[in-house]
């Protein structure tokens, strides 16, 4: 079914005898033409569809009167009603009694996991005849509507989350990050709940409360925040081989995106994908970002923590509002049922992934996040996903984790909003028509007409029907299911090791270290020995008998002499894995400092600003204060920020142009050197112009050789620096190269106190 094809645009119903029943416009049945529970689409869903909807309960106060909740214009807002001046307030103040009780209940208990949150609107579109190897349409996968019109946008609003910590924490700690949409579709809504980690810590749902108690704070002293460098993780951890993939990732790079747009996402589970003559084939869900997969370093991460807790949060705002729309390509990987057999691993255990080198990922389609919420309670706090959210033609697998999160979803928010009806929030109702039964519980939303509010009826005619799966009923796969009630764990589960090492094996040196610096700093604050050891030798030494060694001797372990005894044997490796081999030739979006004072070469900062706006960069400019800075040849330019309130760590490369009085006035500058040592040590991209070259010089970066007088430009280790006006151009050339490359992991910065 096409937008084109929708039932929504009917006439109201007249009556409620069978003969008003209107048939639908898809010829699958007949409906009764009544708006039902969500705001009818008029006929279409597009990418404006859900903003419309929204448009309905939006409220702006400018240029109107104070009131009360029930419309009561207020005199005075700022005192109680007393008895005398100084008298005792008065029982009959409603106005004060009514503004406490908002603001003493305003909070909502915030989510168990993934408290920490932000989001955004946006739109799904799927791609024009994707590449889907052995299958020509994606209507042979699935019969799910909104993937199959590539002229129809379907509104989206989309979740980025850390896992650990409290809704208070930092947007920067080494954690998995959640990635949920909501796909607002003509058919209902679907919630496609995961992670930037396709594998999970665990294999079943039962084990969830165990994880979640072991790496939250220990319960004695709630200490430490958002954070899994602590005993009660890793005793868990350790006596739980299943965990030894994620852990790998966890360690990685991928647990400190640079941004949210430059994460990838993952459903985790296997779901199955089902078509309308009922082939049903499995699926794994990937998104991949266009801007590429990129990281932060740990020292850079703890610095942000202090300087903008909110940093990623901040950044996904900034970009929308200056004009750019981050995007993502939603992939898939196709595995026919009687094709599961052939992998050396479970499909349905989600610790376990489905190598790309195996299957590869098949792009069906893009989302794209351009508009920012409003209110952010009411939007991003608000929003609640349910995996079990689906629509025809997505269906789920046996996977035991998925379907412990298919109750364990719905008994959440239950909890958190206290009422059945979360779904009638504005920011979860679906923009597809609801009927149904349900009439009561707390804060009801909607006035439902008519007396019948049970089925079977006869007073109202039966209404609502059932739908036929021809009709667009949700029909679950008729899968056979025969066995013994039992507690246990199919065979099959019980391998942990052997992705693990393909995911090192992937790695880069400089990934692998990172891996490294990240177990020793982890196991570094876990104070038992015992749990120490029971890492380096019963989960690491069976991923890669060197890495094992190399933490141990990090963290007071006696280094094991010879591998695990359940250590694969394969040096199979991946290149989807590394992040290295997701850094595409683009610097869209990157944030670049240029470091400047009065007297600064003109043409140097013109030219360079421009070549990097046409590129997509967002450039600012960093001055000892506020206000304008006079260039040497009388142009102006207005301060972004100021050395106060900028540190290196929150951009991604730095310029420093020519000008002698501007780099004279900044070589003075304590703070200016520590700006350039720390991009430096944190592996960044540096550029400087004509007499910017000295204040490089005046650092003393290391193994940095600073191009000379009327020499042209020099690029070591991502260091670009040029004396020769006349060399402008192929200077920028290099430096928007270098800033590509996201980070230069060759340069030795140990010896930078920064």
């Amino acid at each position: 079914m096409t937008a084109d094809d929708s039932p929504d645009d009917r006439e109201p119903k007249a009556t409620d005898s069978d003969a008003d029943r209107a048939p639908r416009t898809d010829g699958s049945g007949t409906d009764s033409g009544s708006a039902g529970t969500s705001d009818d689409a008029d006929g279409e869903i597009d990418s404006d569809s859900k903003h419309e909807q929204l448009e309905e309960v939006r409220e702006n106060a400018e240029g109107e009167y104070l009131t009360t909740d029930h419309g009561v214009r207020v005199t005075d807002t700022d005192n109680s009603l007393k008895a005398g001046e100084r008298g005792p307030t008065i029982m009959e103040d409603f106005h004060f009694r009514e503004k406490m009780t908002q603001f003493d209940h305003e909070s909502i208990p915030e989510r168990v996991v993934h408290a920490r949150g932000t989001g955004a609107h946006g739109y799904f579109q799927p791609y024009e005849d994707p590449d889907l190897g052995e299958y020509d349409d994606v209507s042979e996968l699935t019969k799910a509507s909104f993937l199959q019109d590539p002229d129809q946008k379907t509104p989206v609003f989309t979740r980025f989350s850390t896992v650990v910590g409290s809704r208070g924490s930092a947007d920067t700690v080494r954690d998995v990050r959640g990635f949920a949409t909501k796909f607002y579709t003509e058919d209902g809504n679907w919630d496609l709940v995961g992670n930037n980690m396709p594998p999970f810590f665990i294999q079943d749902a039962m084990e969830f409360p165990d994880l979640v108690h072991a790496i939250k704070p220990e319960p004695d002293d709630a200490i430490p925040q958002a954070a899994s460098a602590h005993d009660t993780f890793w005793d868990f951890a350790s006596l739980k081989p299943e965990t030894t993939h994620m852990l790998m990732w966890l360690l990685s790079g991928r647990a400190l995106p640079r941004a949210f747009r430059m994460m990838q996402g993952f459903g985790v589970h296997t779901f199955r994908l089902v078509n309308e003559e009922g082939e049903s084939r499995f699926v794994k869900f990937h998104w991949t970002p266009k801007l590429g997969t990129n990281q932060l370093v740990w020292d850079e991460t703890q610095k942000i923590a202090g300087n903008n807790p909110d940093f990623n949060r901040e950044d996904l705002y900034d970009v929308i509002d200056e004009g750019y729309a981050p995007e993502w390509e939603l992939g898939v990987q196709i595995v026919e049922e009687d094709e599961a057999d052939r992998f050396d691993f479970d499909l349905l255990d989600p610790t376990k992934i489905i190598p790309e080198t195996e299957v590869p990922v098949r792009p069906i389609g893009k989302m794209v996040l351009n508009e920012r919420p409003d209110n952010f309670f009411a939007e991003v706090e608000q929003v609640a996903f349910h995996p079990g959210n689906v629509v025809p033609g997505i269906d789920f697998s046996n996977d035991p984790l998925l379907q412990g999160r298919l109750f364990s979803y719905q008994d959440t928010q239950l909890n958190r909003f206290g009422s059945a009806n979360w779904d009638e929030i504005p920011i979860n109702r679906p923009i597809a028509e609801r009927h149904n039964n349900q009439r009561a519980g707390f804060m009801r939303q909607e006035i439902n007409e008519g007396k019948a509010s049970y089925k079977p009826n006869s007073i109202g005619d039966d209404d609502p029907q059932e739908a036929t799966e021809a009709e667009g009923g949700y029909e679950h796969r008729a899968e056979r299911v025969d066995g013994r009630k039992i507690r246990n764990r199919s065979e099959s589960f019980q391998e942990h090791f052997s992705q693990a090492r393909l995911f090192w094996n992937s790695m880069t040196e400089p990934e692998k270290q990172h891996i490294v610096e990240a177990a020793r700093f982890e196991l570094g604050k876990v104070e038992r020995t015992e749990i120490r050891e029971r890492t380096v030798y019963d989960l690491f030494n069976n991923v890669d008998h060197e890495f094992a060694k190399r933490v141990a001797e990090g963290i007071g372990v006696e280094p094991p002499e010879e591998p695990g005894d359940e250590m694969p044997t394969h040096d199979r490796e991946d290149p989807s894995l590394s992040m290295e081999n997701r850094t595409p030739e683009t610097i869209e979006t990157r944030k670049i400092a240029v470091l400047l004072d009065d007297g600064f070469e003109d043409d140097h900062v013109s030219r360079t600003v421009s070549a990097l706006e046409e590129e997509n960069a967002r450039v600012k400019i960093v001055a000892p204060a506020f206000g304008e800075r006079e260039g040497a040849d009388g142009e102006t330019v207005e301060a972004d920020e100021s050395l106060s309130t900028a540190e290196s760590v929150l951009f991604d490369a730095v310029l420093v142009p020519g000008g002698g009085d501007s780099v004279d006035a900044l070589e003075k500058q304590g703070d200016v050197r520590h700006f350039v040592e720390e991009a430096f040590k944190h592996k960044k991209p540096i550029g400087a112009l004509g007499e910017g070259t000295e204040l490089l010089e005046s650092v003393d970066l290391p193994d940095v050789d600073v191009a000379g007088d009327g020499e042209g430009p020099t690029e070591p280790t991502g260091v670009v620096t040029c004396r020769d006006d006349g060399e402008l151009d192929a200077f920028l050339e290099e430096f928007v190269d270098a800033i590509a490359e996201h980070r230069h992991w060759e340069r030795d910065s140990t010896d930078v106190s920064a």
